[in-house]
């Protein structure tokens, strides 16, 4: 894998990350932008799939990522991930988004700090929407992602899929799984197998935030889009939040969902706080900072007992 830093001259000194990937006598490059804070660093990054939505605290640089590059939405099988692997690789758009951003932790190890600038201990990951559903699924499937902060991702995000199924069976007109696998070409192929029996599937959305701990995670929600199933990712997160008691690390969950209209990824700035203390603590080593976040401006009537079945035990 060939890596190099591109200076682009510009008032925010931004940098080109371009990285080139070989694998079965095949070869793809694609870049990254890198925009950084005042200072001499290394300073902390986050790594933006489509562009960061979120309020990025001071001194965080912030590397946006065009995922879209690396596999398309749709058509499926279009993109470099699957130029490098086949057109017909069982692998979604959200797996090959999460192995984009590996790479780029690569490069990021590859050049070094005295190179890049960026500590690569202290590396987030967000995206809203589709680009938060890669954004968690990127922080799952790389511990070298310290903090996740998946926005506004709905179902197939932190959303749970049997809890979206009951959605829509009583009329909310939520994205569930049959839908979801006709138009995007985000999940592997095998999950086209159980999108009409979910009882059947051997694992929901909990399960991807329990690969994420008990390193951080900020699920980032809004409310006031049915769309997104609200009830689903508060469930899911309530499920959630269970494992990361289990592992003796409950305040690195967060959750924090309020409704701001019919806009979708423009998070309001009452939810600015939760993204600070996430960042502050587990980024900017503020260790004093209060995480302890796990909110919604709605009332919902769950009943957790339905979906869950198990004890969480303590294994920390």
């Amino acid at each position: 894998m060939e890596r190099s830093l591109q200076s682009r001259p510009s008032i925010f000194n931004p940098l080109w990350l371009s990285i080139t990937v070989n694998a079965g006598g095949k070869s793809i490059s694609f870049n990254a932008n890198i925009k950084f804070p005042l200072g001499s660093g290394p300073f902390p990054a986050l790594i933006a799939l489509g562009g960061a939505s979120i309020t990025v605290p001071a001194g965080v640089a912030v590397i946006t990522y065009n995922n879209e590059e690396i596999a398309a939405t749709d058509p499926r099988g279009r993109g470099k991930f699957y130029d490098l692997y086949g057109s017909t690789h069982k692998a979604g758009g959200l797996i090959a988004w999460g192995w984009g951003v590996s790479r780029i932790m690569d490069a990021l190890e590859k050049l070094g700090t005295a190179t890049t600038k960026i500590n690569t201990e202290r590396v987030a990951v967000t995206g809203c929407s589709r680009n938060g559903k890669g954004a968690f699924v990127s922080g799952a499937f790389d511990k070298r992602i310290r903090l996740t902060t998946p926005q506004e991702a709905g179902s197939g995000g932190m959303g749970c899929w049997r809890i979206v199924g009951e959605m829509k069976k009583n009329g909310t007109k939520v994205e569930d799984a049959t839908q979801i696998v006709k138009g995007d070409g985000w999940f592997a192929t095998d999950f086209s197998n159980y999108v009409s029996n979910l009882a059947q599937l051997p694992e929901d959305h909990h399960m991807l935030a329990a690969l994420v701990a008990p390193r951080p995670l900020l699920v980032i929600g809004n409310s006031g889009i049915d769309y997104l199933g609200p009830i689903s990712t508060f469930g899911c997160a309530t499920a959630a939040k269970l494992v990361y008691g289990a592992l003796g690390a409950p305040d690195s969950m967060g959750f924090s969902q309020a409704a701001h209209g019919t806009s979708h990824c423009q998070m309001p700035s009452l939810q600015n706080p939760e993204v600070a203390a996430f960042f502050n603590r587990y980024l900017l080593d503020q260790s004093g900072t209060d995480t302890k976040v796990f909110k919604t401006d709605k009332s919902y009537n769950f009943d957790l007992a339905r979906y869950v079945d198990w004890t969480a035990p303590t294994l920390a």
